[in-house]
């Protein structure tokens, strides 16, 4: 399993909000970066432990370049920290992907729901679906208007934006746009947990997409010991109730690409050939999950005594 990993160079730095830093990266020789398509992100190496997520917000069709826009987070794990403290224009950082867990799917009318730097997989979504011709609006809150990255890019749309900063429109009218849906439409939601959950609650099933930056809280119980079947490696591992799925495949020496270790990012999502697997991400849709093909073995178990995963 592989992906493409390269050393691309910080061509272009400027805030695109106050907290919010956005990078436009290039190979240093000028090469063509990979293909990609709005809701796609790229993994971030910025040192050893140190490996963040962030959404593709460019032009899908500029091959030159890769956008990303980073929020200052004073209280977070350190990447925002690094990214805004350390790496400056010119400097070269190191970057995996992309990867799409977020996919635009083709309907008639999208109904976008962004939050604070939720914005940043919305926007190329944005440009894609005007492209297409669907019928759709955004709805974007924010703390304050100041805190909103890429405003000015969405002046182009006109009404089909609603710009509502907290501090001036309070919390984001969702029934404005949520309330009965027609037939056909796909909501598209990314931002904090609570906004999330929120929309999630108001949507019919099967209608609403969402990417998610924290995990969402699972109500997993006490973990069990379970066997687990490499069909490639021709291996079968035991995995230990406090054990991940992932770490007892690394610890047997097989390779496997793996990133957050959340269950957010879905780097380490892997085909299940047998057996059932118990969810634990916040990356799958529910039908994914009913079909449990796939598993993201970072955090996700086995519901019975037997995995065969194709690894």
């Amino acid at each position: 399993m592989s992906a493409y990993e390269a050393e691309l160079v910080v061509d272009r730095r400027e805030p695109a909000a106050d907290g919010v830093l956005a990078l436009t990266l290039r190979h240093p020789l000028g090469e063509p970066l990979p293909v990609w398509e709005p809701g796609a992100h790229i993994d971030v190496l910025l040192g050893p432990g140190l490996e963040r997520q962030y959404s593709l917000c460019g032009d899908p069709a500029d091959r030159s370049a890769w956008r990303i826009a980073v929020l200052w987070e004073p209280d977070g794990r350190g990447g925002s920290a690094h990214v805004h403290e350390q790496v400056g224009q010119g400097d070269k950082v190191r970057v995996r992907g992309p990867r799409n867990n977020f996919r635009l799917e083709s309907a008639p009318r999208y109904r976008f729901v962004a939050g604070g730097i939720g914005i940043t997989p919305i926007l190329p979504m944005l440009a894609a679906a005007q492209t297409a011709g669907a019928e759709w609006t955004l709805l974007y809150g924010g703390r304050t208007r100041r805190s909103m990255a890429f405003g000015g890019e969405l002046d182009r749309y006109g009404d089909r934006v609603t710009i509502a900063p907290e501090d001036e429109t309070g919390l984001l009218d969702l029934p404005s746009v949520l309330d009965d849906l027609p037939d056909g439409t796909l909501v598209y939601c990314c931002g904090p947990g609570p906004l999330l959950d929120a929309v999630e609650a108001r949507c019919p099933s099967g209608v609403l997409r969402v990417e998610r930056f924290r995990p969402k809280e699972q109500q997993t119980g006490a973990g069990t010991a379970f066997e687990v079947e490499l069909a490639r490696s021709g291996r079968t591992l035991t995995v230990g109730p406090d054990v991940s799925v992932l770490d007892a495949v690394r610890a047997a020496g097989v390779e496997v690409l793996y990133s957050c270790t959340e269950g957010t990012c879905g780097t380490c999502e892997t085909d299940v050939l047998e057996g059932e697997p118990d969810h634990r991400d916040s990356v799958l849709t529910s039908d994914e999950r009913t079909a449990g093909e796939t598993m993201l073995i970072c955090v996700s178990r086995c519901r019975g005594k037997r995995l065969v995963l194709d690894l």
